[in-house]
């Protein structure tokens, strides 16, 4: 079998990686955490999981019903590294909701004309009418990080975004948009865990990009464009919610209890509010 991009992340694995990253992969069971800093040894068990995201679906689909009937306006943007777990938490967040309100903006590279225009504005084509929810796999963010690592933009663009996105997300909130900022943030272990998993698998080589390949190389910029990320766009209207995803299931529910926690809406249950071990403000997202 044919590997996309000649087998580069298992190269990269073999040749590259750090030694404590290989190692760390080698003498991993399939359910052990890899990160040393994760405060759980192994992944939840999917019993429990099953469980509690059915609870919180059924949670999300009477928020989904006030949204329709309040007019809300909800718009919530998934970023992290590439293999956090942006694709498989959104998922289970949207998939018992009409996709009629709730949908998912996935934008791809811009075109000639979007690379032309004001950098938010494809971006602001996308948000919610009243009644609606949309959730960004990926965003505006981009700039932020992606685009500087990899010298899509130049240090002047990557600047002025930063001093035109505090305002940008404050005329959001103070048009009534509820606005939340979901994080996740993978080890650099699991994540290449999870490269070489898809690399192997035809069902998730479609996944596999060269920005996920090169990437592997870059973990140090990435770190770097991050933390300076969340230096700059951590707001009082606007605050970031880190969720560490080394193990999936837990990632899930903390990110969709992020969501839904300190929301006020008709039917609302009693949310228990995100597990604190691994979902917090950007102060944990390097630990």
């Amino acid at each position: 079998m044919s590997l996309p991009f000649d087998g580069a992340i298992n190269a990269f694995f073999e040749n590259e990686a750090p030694d404590a990253v290989r190692k760390a992969i080698e003498d991993g069971g399939k359910k052990d955490v890899l990160s040393d800093s994760y405060p759980y040894d192994t992944a939840m068990d999917r019993d429990v999981y099953e469980e509690e995201i059915e609870a919180l679906q059924l949670e999300l689909v009477r928020f989904q019903n006030d949204v329709k009937e309040t007019g809300k306006r909800v718009v919530v943007v998934f970023e992290g590294r590439d293999a956090a777990g942006k694709g498989g938490t959104i998922k289970r967040l949207r998939e018992n909701l009409n996709p009629r309100v709730a949908r998912t903006v996935a934008l791809s590279k811009p075109s000639d004309r979007e690379a032309g225009e004001w950098y938010f504005q494809r971006y602001i084509d996308h948000l919610p009418t009243a009644g609606e929810i949309v959730l960004f796999d990926r965003s505006w963010y981009n700039r932020g990080v992606v685009e500087h690592v990899f010298e899509f933009c130049t240090p002047e663009q990557r600047e002025r975004f930063f001093r035109q996105l505090p305002d940008f997300e404050k005329m959001l909130v103070d048009e009534g948009i509820v606005l939340k900022k979901i994080w996740l943030n993978v080890g650099r272990a699991e994540q290449l865990r999870r490269f070489l998993k898809r690399e192997k698998d035809p069902l998730k080589q479609w996944k596999l990009s060269w920005i996920d390949v090169e990437g592997l190389k870059r973990w140090d910029a990435y770190s770097s464009a991050i933390s300076e990320t969340f230096e700059r766009s951590h707001t009082d209207h606007a605050p970031w919610t880190i969720v560490r995803s080394d193990d999936k299931k837990r990632a899930r529910l903390a990110a969709i209890r992020a969501v839904l926690h300190d929301l006020d809406y008709n039917g609302k249950g009693n949310i228990s509010a995100p597990d604190a071990k691994i979902c917090g403000g950007p102060d944990i997202w390097n630990a």
